[in-house]
Protein backbone atom coordinates (compact mmCIF):
# COMPACT_ATOMS: atom_id res chain seq x y z
CA UNK A 1 0.00 0.00 0.00
CA UNK A 2 1.22 3.77 -0.64
CA UNK A 3 1.09 7.08 1.39
CA UNK A 4 -1.98 6.96 -1.24
CA UNK A 5 -3.99 5.09 1.10
CA UNK A 6 -7.62 6.15 2.08
CA UNK A 7 -9.38 5.00 5.42
CA UNK A 8 -12.81 5.25 5.99
CA UNK A 9 -14.55 4.29 9.40
CA UNK A 10 -18.26 2.45 8.98
CA UNK A 11 -19.96 2.88 12.28
CA UNK A 12 -21.41 -0.07 12.73
CA UNK A 13 -23.58 -2.47 15.38
CA UNK A 14 -23.32 -5.30 17.82
CA UNK A 15 -19.38 -4.87 18.66
CA UNK A 16 -18.06 -6.16 15.01
CA UNK A 17 -14.56 -4.56 13.81
CA UNK A 18 -13.45 -5.67 11.21
CA UNK A 19 -10.76 -4.47 8.44
CA UNK A 20 -11.09 -4.66 5.17
CA UNK A 21 -8.21 -3.61 2.64
CA UNK A 22 -9.32 -3.58 -0.88
CA UNK A 23 -12.33 -5.00 -0.42
CA UNK A 24 -11.12 -8.21 1.42
CA UNK A 25 -11.40 -9.04 5.15
CA UNK A 26 -7.83 -8.66 6.67
CA UNK A 27 -9.02 -9.03 10.24
CA UNK A 28 -12.49 -9.61 12.18
CA UNK A 29 -12.95 -9.30 15.52
CA UNK A 30 -15.98 -11.29 15.58
CA UNK A 31 -14.12 -13.99 13.97
CA UNK A 32 -11.19 -14.10 16.17
CA UNK A 33 -13.02 -12.76 19.52
CA UNK A 34 -10.28 -9.74 20.45
CA UNK A 35 -8.73 -6.86 19.00
CA UNK A 36 -6.09 -6.55 16.94
CA UNK A 37 -2.92 -5.84 17.94
CA UNK A 38 -1.68 -2.41 17.44
CA UNK A 39 1.90 -4.59 14.98
CA UNK A 40 -1.03 -6.73 13.61
CA UNK A 41 -2.93 -3.30 12.45
CA UNK A 42 0.66 -1.75 11.40
CA UNK A 43 0.96 -5.09 9.21
CA UNK A 44 -2.21 -4.83 7.33
CA UNK A 45 -1.11 -1.34 6.06
CA UNK A 46 2.38 -1.70 5.16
Amino acid sequence: MGDDAEIELIEGSGGVFEVVVDGELKFSKKALKRFPEDEELIALFS
